[in-house]
C-alpha cells in the first residue's frame, strides 16, 4: 500500500530555460544559471547562514512539467537500448523529485544565484543541502557494466 506524503514547496527556481528541451541533460553541460528564490516569512533568512561557506549545494526539486511516468527510458546518451528508469537520471520518475548539484554564486537575503543548472524555470524547491567532497563523492567509482 502506497503513503502519501505531503510536501511543501520552500521556493521556486527562476531561469531563461522554460521548455523541457532547453534544460541541460546533466548539471554543469551548459552552465545554465538562475536562482533559487526561497518564500518569504519562514525564517529561511536564518536557514541560509553558513551557506555563503559552500561551492556547491543539492538542490531537491519537482519536476514540474511531468504528468506521467516511464519505467523504461532511452537515456539521452544511452544509445538505442531503454534501461529502466530507476538506472538512470530520467525525469520521468513514479514521483517527480530531482536532486541536483549547483554552483553557488552568490546569496542575497532569500535569493541563491547559482550556475550549471539543469533546473526549469518555475521549478518548485524542496530543500537544499550542502554538497559535502568527502561524503558525496566517490573517486574512481563509476557505473557498473
Amino acid at each position: 500500500m502506497a503513503t502519501e506524503i505531503k510536501l511543501t514547496a520552500i521556493g521556486t527556481f527562476k531561469s531563461p530555460q522554460v521548455h523541457p528541451y532547453e534544460a541541460g541533460r546533466q548539471p554543469d553541460e551548459f552552465h545554465s544559471q538562475g536562482v533559487i528564490e526561497l518564500e518569504a516569512g519562514h525564517n529561511f533568512e536564518q536557514a541560509l547562514t553558513g551557506l555563503e561557506g559552500c561551492e556547491r549545494i543539492w538542490v531537491v526539486f519537482l519536476f514540474h512539467h511531468n504528468d506521467h511516468w516511464s519505467p523504461m527510458v532511452l537515456p539521452p546518451r544511452g544509445g538505442n537500448t531503454k534501461q529502466g528508469v530507476f538506472a538512470t537520471r530520467s525525469p520521468y520518475r513514479p514521483n517527480p523529485v530531482g536532486m541536483s548539484c549547483v554552483k553557488v554564486k552568490s546569496i542575497d537575503k532569500l535569493k541563491i544565484h547559482v550556475e550549471g543548472a539543469d533546473l526549469l524555470h518555475g521549478s518548485p524547491i524542496l530543500d537544499i543541502k550542502p554538497y559535502v567532497a568527502y561524503a558525496d563523492s566517490f573517486p574512481g567509482w563509476s557505473r557498473r557494466g
